[in-house]
């Protein structure tokens, strides 16, 4: 039988503990679908207004409401931390996302959307929801980008 070391089991609890639970809501979605930021990448100066355009690969876009296996609407979370490592942290995941300056809602099926951003740095994340707006059972995220509005 193999033992564990007390140094083991607390270096292996404490990376369970640093690491965000992915467990979204009851939606399920194809695991490998992935969905990303088309025309900015981390580091860009842009101008503002900023167009955003969106891309999905593995699932379908739906609006909102519509109960339609493997597809969902996109939200785009400005200037706040990554989907489940926020204030609420894990618990946002099972929870449909707030609209707010923050959380942007394209229930409608929109594909991009143009944002007035002040100048200064700005983190940009895109979130795949659910019908209700909840993040499927695998959340499906993007990686968050950092641009830098010029003016």
């Amino acid at each position: 039988m193999k033992r564990f070391t007390t140094l083991g089991v607390g270096l292996f609890s404490a990376a369970l503990l640093a690491s965000p639970l992915w467990a979204g809501g009851e939606t399920a979605a194809n695991p490998e679908a992935r969905v990303y930021i088309v025309n900015l990448e981390d580091g860009a100066q842009v101008s503002s207004p900023v167009k955003v355009v969106f891309g999905l690969n593995g699932m379908g876009v739906a609006p909102a409401g519509t109960e339609k296996e493997n597809t969902g609407h996109h939200h785009l979370l400005i200037d706040r931390a990554p989907l489940g490592q926020g204030e609420d942290g894990a618990d946002e995941l099972s929870y449909g996302i707030p609209a707010d300056e923050n959380h942007l809602h394209f229930g409608g099926g929109q594909t991009e959307t143009t944002v007035e951003l002040a100048p200064g740095a700005h983190t940009l994340q895109l979130v795949m929801g659910d019908l209700g707006h909840v993040p499927h059972s695998t959340p499906i995220v993007s990686e968050v980008i950092t641009i830098t509005v010029t003016d």
